[in-house]
């Protein structure tokens, strides 16, 4: 609220220097309790450039992103991503950010700004590479990189390449990584920390072996539909001794995008994979977790941060998603993607990641009943709820008006609510700077009587996933989401998500569980479960050891799921637990399928 927002409500007779110092104050514990959020929620609420490429935005005009590193230099977080013009930085991890700034060439002649950014600090110097095939494009590097102060560290990195990623050991040596391709491998190579230039010739670091590994496959059935599997994506991160040579598979496109990891002893290998991905994401709102880089906060806990998909109106629409990451006792690299679209707790302190982030606020408008002020087309209501961030409801307009009221079935206990608005009928192509929403969030306990839950009608910023934690939780059963300011094009909302706890009791575990693989196959299994009669979810839990169930699967509406992306030399181990309003279940036994 501004200073003449606030002026009206206080009396007259106040006089003007009290008056002011009332404001001052107000303001200030308004700041404070907005700063008091410790947590996040996926996809993370970036100012996204549109796409800047016009055939890529024939079926409508959208936001994108893609590709995504995190580096920290002293003590904040430096984002680069793919077409963004410019990076972010943080000091929290949550409120990021932008500085503008092109790093193409006039004679580069692509829209590419940067595609599949590589980002490294070595000693007080951070430098930045884009992807390239020409022969021509400069290194960059900052020592004040807040300040937006860039200079060419090199003209021209001879050795280009397409997705690179730069790794500095702690002996001093350099590497570069680089590749994208269904047909080559990942390449590495040592170039000169001084001259930029190669050591020796590059060498093959990993090629997917899809016939072991099913997850490798490409299409969204993992059958290797259309195309074979591209590799790609490369990040290096070292652990007591080991390198692990991180990479995105099988496809940007498809729901099962993932990073794997290779392991060895020596940055160029050679390298043994892990069966099972890095980071994948299969179901919930939004889907994806490849093509990332891993990251330390200032506690050395790790993090992971990497794709995730929309692909409606184009293949490479998509965003970015961040999920504590780490090593268990044995040297196993993981990522805890589990409730990986719902409100998880910022670093804070030293942490174990094995340990979940989740808050335990659950989802508490799945599918339940919407009104709206007015429907453009098809785009229904319910699509605001449905936990698919690839459809999503429009008004007829983007009038100062339009709302959107979810009602939560019973009085529930609200932490926070998510806001993941779509792109429609949008007119931009490229990064904007000077565009923002606003819009207010109502509560109600009986859909009469209304209060303000947040108020950002004075609001500034672009924020087209905007997540909201409150100070204090409320009762409520509905809320209403009120528009007054689009930045382009109409009212549309992909996720209005309500999180926290319903007053129910969280679903009974599953009964009866069971994995069946396929002789055939043994990349393949037909996972059926004994529905729960007050769930609307399930997380499905895998792995190649009982203590090692490292990769989740939430599954909505159905007690089947078809999954294709196992190791077929590898014994596996399952798991499940029920999700409601309320809660999630005590799991099942652990079974082990053969």
């Amino acid at each position: 609220m501004s200073t003449q927002h606030l002026l009206k409500y206080l009396h007259p007779a106040i006089p003007l220097f009290l008056r002011m110092i009332l404001i001052g104050s107000a303001m200030m514990l308004a700041f404070s309790l907005q700063s008091q959020q410790k947590s996040y929620c996926n996809p993370i609420n970036l100012d996204y450039g549109y796409t800047p490429i016009p055939n890529f935005s024939e079926w409508g005009r959208h936001r994108a992103t893609a590709d995504p590193v995190i580096v920290t230099y002293k003590g904040d977080y430096y984002l680069f991503s793919t077409n963004q013009w410019g990076y972010w930085w943080s000091s929290d991890m949550l409120n990021w950010n932008f500085v503008s700034r092109k790093f193409l060439k006039p004679w580069h002649n692509v829209y590419d700004e940067l595609c599949a950014p590589a980002a490294v600090v070595i000693g007080d110097t951070m430098l930045v590479f884009g992807s390239t095939y020409s022969r021509n494009f400069p290194l960059w590097m900052s020592t004040n990189p807040k300040g937006n102060e860039w200079k060419e560290a090199l003209d021209s990195l001879d050795i280009g390449g397409w997705d690179p990623a730069f790794f500095a050991d702690d002996d001093g040596r350099f590497y570069m990584y680089n590749g994208s391709s269904n047909r080559y491998p990942l390449y590495g190579v040592e170039l000169n920390r001084k001259t930029f230039q190669p050591v020796g010739t590059r060498k093959e670091m990993y090629f997917l072996e899809d016939w072991r590994y099913g997850w490798q496959r490409f299409g969204e059935y993992m059958d290797n539909t259309f195309l074979d599997p591209f590799i790609e994506g490369a990040w290096m991160t070292k652990y007591n001794g080991k390198y692990y040579l991180q990479y995105g598979a099988p496809g940007t496109e498809m729901s099962g995008y993932a990073d794997g990891v290779v392991v060895g002893d020596s940055p160029l290998g050679p390298f043994t994979p892990q069966s099972d991905p890095l980071s994948m994401k299969l179901g919930g709102f939004a889907r994806g977790a490849g093509h990332g880089a891993t990251y330390q906060d200032p506690w050395k806990n790790w993090w992971h941060i990497s794709t995730m998909g929309i692909s409606v109106k184009n293949t490479f629409e998509r965003r970015n998603g961040i999920w504590p990451a780490g090593f268990d006792r044995d040297g196993i690299m993981y990522c805890n993607t589990a409730f990986g679209d719902y409100p998880h707790y910022l670093p804070d302190a030293e942490a174990n990641h094995l340990e979940s982030r989740f808050t335990g606020w659950m989802l508490l408008n799945y599918k339940k009943p919407v009104q709206v002020s007015s429907v453009l087309g098809a785009y229904s209501a319910n699509h605001a709820v449905d936990e698919s961030i690839k459809t999503y409801w429009s008004a007829a307009s983007a009038s100062k008006g339009e709302w959107i009221q979810t009602d939560l079935g019973e009085l529930s206990t609200v932490y926070a609510v998510q806001i993941n608005y779509a792109d429609q009928d949008a007119e931009f192509l490229g990064k904007q700077t000077a565009i923002y929403h606003q819009y207010k969030l109502h509560y109600s306990a009986d859909g009469k009587k209304w209060q303000v839950l947040t108020d950002k009608s004075t609001n500034r910023k672009d924020v087209p996933h905007d997540y909201v934690e409150l100070a204090a939780p409320v009762k409520a059963r509905f809320i209403k989401l009120e528009n007054i300011h689009m930045p382009t094009g109409k009212f549309a909302v992909s996720g209005l998500r309500v999180f926290g706890k319903g007053n129910g009791n969280a679903p009974e575990p599953v009964k009866t569980f069971m994995v069946l693989r396929t002789e055939k196959d043994k990349r393949s299994a037909y996972i059926k479960w004994k529905p729960v009669d007050n769930a609307y979810a399930y997380n499905i839990y895998y792995g190649t050891a009982p203590d090692k169930l490292y990769n989740c699967i939430m599954v909505h509406d159905a007690n089947e799921y078809y999954f294709k992306g196992m190791d077929a030399m590898k014994v596996y181990y399952y798991t499940i637990e029920a999700i409601n309003e309320n809660g999630v279940s005590p799991r099942f036994r652990i079974i082990k399928s053969e």
